[in-house]
């Protein structure tokens, strides 16, 4: 979160002289001009007003004009700003709401119900922008804020204890009219010290010339807000943060010449393109020439409905069959007929924008969810082309990290994390399961001790956290057992071409997001890819420690059975549907819990909440996605 303002209380008699009275004075004003037509003058009067109230420390109401600011320039078509100062209004109000828990319930709802809309408002404009990830965060926000989810203890978590995040042009934009507010408070400080002297005794023609002074500097400052939203270096910042493309799928002319591979893999390829007004399924199969198949759902629509799955797969106390259901409709029921005519066993998918988001086992068409229909899935990007039929080593040599020492917590920028009980357990487990595979613990378990060894393994699995930062991804980072954390950038240094597989048993492991000049940037995983790596398996959302742990038990087992790691995948997930899995023993955490009763799930960021049994919901087995070579 900014630090929007100077939080300095400043002079005491300067307080006391600006009344909240001319704050929500300029605050009207500014509602009579925007109700005019006059954007101009009412920017400059809301402008105004967040000085005053960020001066006296009157915090609702600041976020109340910056959040009115925001409102104003999406009227006035300008949604990019729009959203940096809804942001800001979003992130006064959470540190609200950090200090009302104590009061009654009554008035927590009253909170919640006046600022719900802005809080929806800023995530529609993100839907808008495509900007998936941020639109999610600021609608956990506003659940957490939710009555309702205070009295059902819904868990809070890093994620939403921190506010929203603002990407670099963002942050610049901010400290420009920060800048101004500054100058608008000193400015103010004076005037109204002068005022106040004035009320009391007669001034000096100094202090009167100073006064009349004050009043024109302030006016001419005021000119400066009527211009900020289209001065020229606020203009080139968001520019920076326009809508690009990302070119990382499958091109559209490449989809023929895949038809030899497709036909060896028993496969389909699934293409969907994500258009303003609609969206487009081009399904190509070894006998056919690619088909298009047309589905009347507009980009705003469609990211709002992934927005809702996304929310209800991280929450496994939520029902996620409605959402699970519509996708399907828009996604798989249209080219129901195709697959059934190809009589494929594997979807090979190569996502567009935000539904790289979507783990595509996880639809369901009323029945069953697809992982169940027989379907192993795979996803792929330009860089899995090469790699689709390569066969993997007959003999696996794996390598194997996990930090598990839950005595240990390591510190990394903002994140502290602590070891973690199923990673541990997954590797020994593995450990004493698997021949050829070498095992580092905590403190061996390095960056140097991974890097020496992988010209002699063809495995790489590491159990342990991961942190996707939304507002700068090439920083996220992968924690290795003794306190290093390759970030994204570090990772593309690394060479994996002698890599078959890279599991990534941690969290969100598989996201990307907007880097610092708006261009959209893959995650972790898809950076092992990128490197050389064949495939990688790699997390949506942040993940369940015991869950996890099942299913890697699982998926290793069918790759020892002779299964794909597709197949491998598909099995371990259908093993957790229907109660099937491995879950080992109670752990530290304490007795058996069954997560169905409400409680909160033991994610892989360190929370130390009771662990759940019973793993049908897809929070457990749908986060993991296979990307690139499904042998």
């Amino acid at each position: 979160a900014i630090d929007f303002h100077d939080k300095e209380p400043g002079d005491l008699p300067a307080r006391l002289a600006i009344a909240p009275g001319e704050g929500r004075a300029l605050g009207n004003l500014g509602e009579a001009y925007r109700h005019l037509g006059q954007t101009d003058h009412a920017l400059e009067q809301y402008g105004q007003a967040v000085a005053l109230f960020n001066q006296l420390g009157a915090r609702a109401e600041e976020a109340l004009f910056l959040s009115n600011i925001g409102v104003l320039l999406n009227d006035r078509g300008q949604p990019e700003l729009a959203i940096i100062f809804l942001k800001a209004s979003v992130d006064v109000r959470e540190e609200i709401r950090g200090n009302i828990r104590g009061l009654s319930t009554d008035l927590q709802q009253s909170f919640t119900d006046t600022i719900a809309s802005d809080y929806r408002l800023l995530a529609d404009l993100l839907l808008q922008q495509d900007r998936i990830l941020e639109a999610q965060r600021v609608l956990d926000l506003l659940k957490v804020q939710e009555l309702d989810d205070y009295l059902n203890n819904i868990q809070r978590t890093a994620r939403t204890e921190s506010g929203v995040e603002y990407l670099e042009a963002e942050q610049a934009i901010l400290a420009r009219y920060n800048t101004l507010q500054t100058r608008a408070i000193t400015l103010g400080q004076e005037r109204a010290q002068l005022a106040a002297k004035n009320a009391r005794t007669n001034l000096t023609p100094n202090e009167t010339a100073r006064l009349q002074e004050l009043i024109r500097l302030e006016q001419a400052l005021a000119a400066e807000f009527n211009t900020f939203a289209d001065s020229e270096d606020v203009a080139a910042l968001l520019d920076r943060l326009s809508r690009r493309t990302l070119q990382q799928t499958v091109g559209l002319e490449e989809l023929s010449a895949l038809r030899n591979q497709l036909d060896d893999l028993d496969a389909a390829l699934i293409y969907p393109l994500i258009l303003d007004d609609r969206l487009e399924l081009i399904i190509t199969t070894a006998d056919t020439e690619p088909l298009r198949r047309t589905v009347p759902v507009g980009r705003v629509d469609l990211n709002a409905a992934i927005t809702d799955f996304r929310q209800v797969l991280e929450d496994p106390s939520q029902d996620p069959l409605p959402a699970a259901q519509q996708l399907y409709r828009w996604l798989i029921e249209p080219l129901e007929a195709d697959l059934a005519a190809a009589g494929v066993t594997s979807l090979i998918y190569a996502p567009d924008s935000s539904l790289r988001y979507v783990p595509l086992a996880a639809l369901h068409d009323g029945d069953q969810w697809l992982v169940e229909a027989g379907y192993r899935i795979n996803h792929i990007t330009a860089a899995s082309l090469q790699e689709l039929t390569a066969q993997p080593p007959t003999e696996p040599r794996i390598l194997a990290g996990a930090f598990a020492d839950q005595g240990t917590v390591h510190t990394v920028g903002e994140s502290q994390l602590r070891g973690l009980y199923y990673a541990g357990e997954e590797v020994s487990q593995l450990q004493a399961t698997l021949p050829n595979l070498q095992a580092l613990f905590d403190l061996a378990f390095s960056v140097a001790a991974v890097t020496t060894e992988l010209g002699s393994v063809n495995v790489l699995h590491f159990a342990t956290h991961a942190v996707f930062l939304a507002g700068d991804p090439t920083a996220s980072f992968i924690l290795f057992g003794n306190g290093e954390a390759p970030t994204l950038r570090d990772i593309g240094t690394w060479s994996l071409s002698g890599i078959d597989l890279v599991v990534l048993s941690a969290c969100e492991t598989g996201l990307g997001g907007f880097d610092n000049n708006g261009e959209q940037i893959l995650g972790l995983g898809y950076q092992f890819q990128a490197r050389g790596a064949k495939a990688v398996m790699a997390s949506l959302w942040r993940v369940s420690d015991p869950g996890t742990h099942a299913l890697m038990t699982g998926f290793y087992a069918g790759l020892d059975q002779g299964m794909t790691k597709a197949e491998a995948l598909r099995a371990a997930q259908v093993a957790l549907i229907t109660g099937q899995a491995v879950t080992g023993d109670d752990g530290p955490e304490g007795p058996v819990y069954d997560h169905r009763a409400g409680a909160p799930p033991v994610a892989r960021e360190g929370a130390a909440t009771p662990r759940a049994v019973g793993y049908s919901h897809p929070y457990y087995w749908a986060p993991f996605i296979l990307i690139g070579n499904g042998l």
